[in-house]
């Protein structure tokens, strides 16, 4: 698949349509749902290992499942989006994947109390996790013009950082009030009203409006045509052609170097705040999330920046952030510590995610919807299956200072691959289209 170069927006104002900018509200709900979901996990993990008797190494394990889950999901959701069709049709993928998620927060709740019944349903959220980011995420870029993506997928993005401040809040009111399980069984109801908004919004006449505003601006359409019924392909087939493209392959290295590290922090960071901070688990819960408070603001500047300034040149300032923040949680040993270094990583991290996935997309221009959902839920599920279990051996083993250093080490390591990286934003000063 040929990647094209785009040339830069030369102002900083941001027009859309109005359905658009709904379009773009309802999806980063979505976002802020698959994100409270994820969150449910890493921020009820102390009372679980209590229950349970687990070690963190079990405890990773648990975690784990999650993740495998995912890469199933990326598979399964990736393929059906295309079988049920891009732009307006890709909303009743996203609505089926989330449905998953009301279905085992549900089931939780009933057979939480069992082990077996326990773990098996970390496959059932997983899959729907892994199928909800990745089809959220192509569903977006399918609303906004092209000129504008790092933008509109920066801020549906804002949804992680709300999620992982107002999830564990959320929780930490929740653990007061009701058992863990409830806690599975209440937070994902909340999903319910956005997946009918998606419903609504998501409509071909919409999408026609949509189009036809951008097309009478001189902007570019993200598709060439409003939506296209897919046919029901081999999902390696689908892999086989993307990862031929050089962009998307050194994309998938970085997304999997960065979950590596985030997932790596969030799964034992509620843990560490309880045990080295002394907090009390209501009081880590709460300030597990702090990223979160500072976190959209990374999401939609790095975003809009690289929409002007460059995808690679916003990666560079986002890698370093990262790193210096990680290591830092290492010296993590009093409650202001955490909060003071969580508000700063959260200016990072969740940033990576939308400025290489509108690389992506400026790559793979016509790519099929599968091919994002299996490179992004892949990279996502195979860190999680991986990471958790490693991260809480290093704990055991070594200890808190072993871990983070481990975790940055592997942000830093993103700089190899982002430096064969082809830039996909021409600057407008710039005589020809960067090919750095």
């Amino acid at each position: 698949m040929a990647s094209e170069t785009m040339t830069a927006k030369s102002g900083w104002k941001i027009s859309a349509h109005p359905i658009s900018w709904w379009m773009l509200g309802v999806t980063t709900l979505a976002i802020f749902m698959t994100s409270v979901d994820a969150a449910i996990l890493p921020t009820v993990l102390p009372s679980i290992q209590t229950e349970f008797h687990l070690d963190a190494t079990q405890a990773g394990f648990v975690n784990s499942m999650f993740f495998l889950g995912s890469i199933v999901g990326a598979l399964i959701f990736g393929t059906l989006s295309d079988v049920i069709g891009t732009g307006y049709r890709r909303t009743w993928t996203w609505i089926i994947a989330m449905g998953l998620s009301v279905i085992g927060g549900a089931l939780t709740y009933v057979f939480g109390a069992s082990w077996l019944a326990f773990v098996l349903l970390r496959l059932v959220m997983g899959i729907s996790r892994g199928g909800s980011e990745p089809t959220n995420v192509a569903l977006i870029s399918e609303w906004w013009q092209r000129e504008d993506r790092g933008f509109a997928v920066g801020t549906h993005h804002t949804g992680f950082p709300i999620g992982q401040f107002l999830g564990p809040a959320a929780i930490a009111l929740l653990i007061g009030v009701t058992s863990w399980q409830g806690v599975f069984l209440l937070l994902p109801l909340v999903g319910i009203p956005i997946m009918v908004a998606q419903a609504f919004l998501g409509r071909r006449a919409n999408q026609e409006k949509v189009y036809g505003w951008i097309r009478g601006r001189g902007m570019t359409p993200p598709l060439p045509e409003i939506s296209q019924r897919g046919q029901l392909r081999n999902p390696v087939s689908v892999l086989r052609e993307v990862i031929t493209d050089r962009n998307a392959r050194l994309a998938i290295v970085m997304i999997f170097l960065f979950l590596w590290s985030e997932l790596g922090v969030s799964t034992f960071i509620a843990v560490h705040l309880h045990e080295k901070a002394g907090m009390s688990l209501a009081a880590a819960a709460l300030a597990s999330g702090a990223s979160g408070i500072t976190g959209w603001i990374g999401q939609i500047g790095w975003g809009t920046l690289s929409d002007r300034l460059g995808r690679k040149f916003a990666l560079r300032i986002i890698i370093a952030g990262w790193v210096v923040t990680v290591a830092l949680l290492a010296v993590v040993h009093a409650p202001w510590q955490g909060w003071v270094l969580l508000l700063l990583w959260g200016l990072f991290r969740n940033s990576p995610y939308p400025v290489t996935y509108a690389l992506l997309i400026d790559s793979t221009p016509r790519a099929a919807g599968s091919a994002m959902g299996l490179i992004i839920g892949i990279a996502y599920g195979v860190s999680g299956l991986l990471v958790a279990t490693v991260a809480g051996f290093f704990i055991d083993h070594w200890g808190w200072t072993a871990n983070y250093l481990m975790l940055a080490g592997s942000v830093a390591l993103c700089l190899v691959p982002l430096a064969f990286l082809r830039e996909t934003v021409a600057r407008t000063f710039a005589s020809t289209p960067a090919s750095d």
